[in-house]
């Protein structure tokens, strides 16, 4: 064979190459593509582009193909199978990617797509990179039968074993429908985007066969009910980019795998700031609301851009407790608080919920936990107690006990009764216990309790109502302060609000190298 002969035989090769990435690269083709962009919606690829950093994905299967041949086929192409995997790069860090292709045969799951998902998923947990997963699919694909099934399943286990050892995110940006769903469900995190995201097991056409339901897909699975009404979804962004972007900020607060730490970043915060109006904010009267995201913005450090300085999960969902990431002189740390704002910050079914599944996600990636408290008890009323307020309570109980990360406590007003202990008492291995000085500590607030204390000399007494004005404030001078608990080394400290910040800090940097042993289990059993 000659040399031109060898350069041409080459030459056709790499020709054919360049043909086959050209074809797969074109997605389900300009129709589709263009009907995709119609819908106000990025083509997988491109949004893989915008979750990455420029120029860094490297695409793996490019050229898997599904082996199905029923119903017709072995006469159709689709490219990548319908799901575009590799990895990448965000802020440097590594990190794996999947993106289901709906311009290609409705991003529909066969055997072959869900093997390339599992592939990646495997590289990520070996690697121990996080892995980001882009839905937008039709579903199962109806023609593999229950090879589809399996591949469900597959991708499942997977999800599961990779829980609490890999940051595990995803995308809805388009329909995720029936055992979809379950997918994202089994992941750490999902964002959806108002308007073109739908997730839920059964649609709107079987509500209506069933129950005779006339509902809307937005209204039964978008992404405000989807976070709002039904607690599933953690972000509901305005648009994809935001989305993409967002999950690029939370990364910044995660480490990269259950062995690391999450990197320290410096935003220019002083350590010793201190904020003289921080005790403005709190009205004495443990009554009366009061924003509590305005006590993270001044206490936590601040960025020099002007952006918001915590990245908050489920915003609109349980709104009476607030969880959310923040940095303290550069650490990253999680935070749970009260919402005075809504349900005067009491726990209920749903705050409970989102409070352990938080605590837990922290306690597994080595972020420690910083607890704003400002609680009057659990919520009463027949709802909450047949809704199993009881169980969902012992979550927050469990998953407090149970996580090792710094623990830090600090009471800002009032904490009664069964909820003083489910936000992070001492007893419950709370690192470090701080109270302002309008801290309340009781089995139940002043004016219950002087009631039930003082219930015969009340029944006897010419003036009862001036008599309890009394008691209430014998109570109260005995009781309902930060004094009498930290006399009993239930209180490390109480503090000036305006040391609130640099207090948190040294308390932070005291717990962040310490270690601790639990007994030797397969594992707890949390309440359900």
């Amino acid at each position: 064979m000659t040399a031109n002969e060898d350069k041409q035989i080459k030459d056709k090769l790499l020709a054919e190459l360049r043909e086959r990435r050209e074809k797969v690269e074109a997605m389900g083709g300009r129709e589709s593509v263009g009907k995709q962009r119609k819908r106000g919606k990025l083509t997988a690829r491109e949004r893989i582009e915008k979750l990455l950093d420029k120029g860094t994905f490297c695409e793996i299967g490019m050229f898997g193909t599904s082996r199905g041949t029923a119903f017709g086929m072995d006469k159709i192409q689709v490219p990548a199978d319908g799901v575009i995997t590799g990895y990448g790069k965000i802020d440097d860090r590594k990190v794996y990617v999947y993106a289901q292709d709906f311009t290609s045969i409705g991003g529909t799951l066969s055997e072959i797509h869900a093997q390339k998902i599992c592939n990646i998923m495997d590289s990520a947990a070996k690697g121990g990179c996080p892995i980001i997963g882009i839905n937008d699919s039709g579903g199962a694909r109806i023609q593999d039968g229950v090879d589809a099934l399996a591949g469900y399943g597959q991708m499942f286990f997977r999800h599961t074993l990779a829980s609490g050892v890999i940051p595990q995110i995803c995308a809805i940006l388009g329909p995720s429908a029936g055992g979809a769903v379950y997918s994202p469900a089994l992941m750490d995190f999902i964002f959806m985007v108002k308007g073109i995201s739908y997730a839920y097991v059964t649609g709107p056409n079987v509500v209506k066969a069933v129950l005779g339901e006339e509902i809307s897909h937005e209204e039964l699975g978008g992404a405000i009910a989807a976070q709002r009404k039904a607690g599933v979804v953690c972000r509901s962004e305005n648009s994809e980019e935001e989305c993409l972007q967002s999950i690029r900020e939370l990364l910044g607060y995660l480490p990269s795998n259950n062995r690391e730490t999450p990197k320290r970043v410096d935003w220019g915060d002083e350590p010793t700031r201190t904020e003289a109006t921080l005790f403005d904010i709190v009205p004495a009267n443990p009554s009366k609301p009061y924003d509590m995201h305005k006590l993270i913005e001044r206490v936590f450090d601040q960025r020099q851009d002007g952006k918001k300085n915590y990245f908050e999960i489920f915003p609109i969902f349980a709104t009476n407790i607030i969880t959310c990431f923040a940095r303290l002189n550069g650490w990253s740390v999680g935070i749970i608080a009260q919402q005075p704002m809504s349900k005067a910050g009491a726990l209920d079914i749903d705050a409970c919920d989102k409070a352990s599944r938080f605590i837990r996600f922290c306690d597994a990636f080595n972020i420690p936990i910083i607890n704003l408290v400002d609680v009057p008890g659990y919520l009463p009323g027949t709802e909450q107690e047949w809704g199993g307020i009881i169980r969902h309570g012992a979550k927050m109980l469990f998953a407090y006990s149970e996580a090792t990360v710094p623990k830090i406590t600090l009471t800002i007003r009032k904490a009664y009764g069964g909820a003083y202990l489910g936000m992070c008492c001492k007893g419950l291995g709370a690192d470090t216990v701080f109270c302002w000085p309008t801290t309340e500590l009781a089995v139940m607030g002043p004016e219950g309790a002087a009631a039930i204390i003082f219930r015969k000399e009340l029944e006897k007494a010419d003036d009862p109502d001036k008599l309890l004005q009394e008691k209430i404030k014998e109570f109260r001078s005995i009781f309902a302060n930060p004094y009498r608990a930290a006399e009993h080394l239930h209180v490390d400290d109480v503090i000036d609000p305006a040391e609130t910040r640099p207090r948190l800090i040294k308390a932070l940097e005291m717990a962040i190298d310490k270690t601790e042993q639990r007994p030797k289990k397969k594992h707890g059993i949390i309440p359900t």
